[in-house]
């Protein structure tokens, strides 16, 4: 066999891996057993002449060959997809799994509740990684296709591995336990959490563009950010950890409403989160081009690309004259 004769299977197994980074997980995926899996991608090896991985016995590692067939075999199997999807009368574009953060209220998920409407063929799959940083992490290996969040606020070197598209400048709020002095308020002026502590996903390494883009709405303010406080999955133990800190913590106005808090729109200025939505940037899919159509006729509909007079956004993307 020779490289002109390669199974798109053994490519399968490959891009598998490599999204894996190791061979029982990847093994696991595919339904097969580990020698098998091992055993197809030393034919690939053999057809193409190129050692592909790395392997010791703590790790896996792609190596310079791996790496740059890596986006070539997503293509083959890319084309193969669609040459199925086209001629082989069942068989459709494969599932887009797409990140929505937390289940409940957000902007993605009403973006993905349009794309359903748009793309009654596609299926798309909601996933809740909780954090854009680990998302688009999980884009860049292949393991997730589209997120959202703030992406300038991510590391440069996985910035650029990704594509993105802005969809709705976020309003911000905080969230209040009930006994807290300014939860009488309708809306809080941010100059009103001067000497407090908010928490902002500190030390969460799935979050680190949350916290940053925190440290920059509250520099020179006197807000703190708030230290490290264990992950809460699921509103119960959210309430706990709330009722336990007393921090205040800063959410965005669709956020869910959580036992024990009130949520309270942040005002003078107000201050937004630039939220985009991102993949990888060799993806191809039906689904992904009805994302972006329902991202874009949503923010026409509903001014989500117009920030308010006088609001406050990170420095690279200060919407204007007034900004705080």
């Amino acid at each position: 066999m020779t490289a002109r004769d390669v199974d798109p299977r053994l490519l399968r197994g490959f891009v598998t891996t490599a999204e894996e980074l190791h061979f029982t997980r990847a093994a696991a995926r595919l339904h097969i057993a580990q020698q098998a899996l091992s055993r197809d991608i030393r034919r690939l090896e053999q057809a193409l002449g190129a050692s592909l991985f790395v392997r010791t016995t703590r790790q896996v590692e792609l190596t310079a060959d791996g790496e740059r067939l890596l986006p070539l075999a997503r293509r083959v199997l890319r084309a193969q997809e669609e040459l199925t999807a086209a001629f082989g009368g069942e068989a459709g574009p494969r599932p887009l799994l797409v990140d929505l953060n937390s289940d409940g209220p957000s902007t993605g998920r009403t973006v993905l509740e349009r794309a359903r409407e748009l793309a009654p063929h596609c299926e798309l799959m909601a996933r809740f990684e909780s954090g854009l940083t680990h998302a688009a992490a999980e884009i860049a290996a292949g393991r997730l296709d589209v997120s959202f969040g703030y992406a300038d606020g991510l590391a440069p070197a996985l910035r650029t591995r990704l594509a993105q598209a802005p969809v709705r400048y976020e309003p911000l709020a905080v969230l209040l336990p009930r006994g807290h002095a300014l939860a009488a308020r309708a809306a809080v002026p941010v100059g009103a959490l001067a000497g407090e502590s908010v928490y902002a996903g500190a030390g969460n390494p799935r979050t680190v563009e949350w916290t940053g883009l925190a440290r920059e709405l509250f520099a020179g303010r006197g807000i703190e950010v708030a230290p490290p406080a264990p992950v809460a999955v699921g509103k119960e133990e959210f309430g706990r950890v709330m009722a336990k800190t007393g921090h205040p913590v800063l959410a965005t106005v669709d956020f869910p409403d959580m036992p024990g808090s009130v949520k309270r729109p942040l005002t003078d200025p107000v201050p937004l989160s630039p939220l985009s939505m991102v993949w990888r940037r060799d993806l191809r899919h039906p689904g992904l081009d009805a994302l972006r159509a329902a991202a874009a006729g949503l923010a026409a509909e509903r001014g989500w690309l117009l920030p308010p007079d006088g609001s406050w956004a990170p420095a690279r993307l200060t919407p204007g004259p007034g900004g705080g």
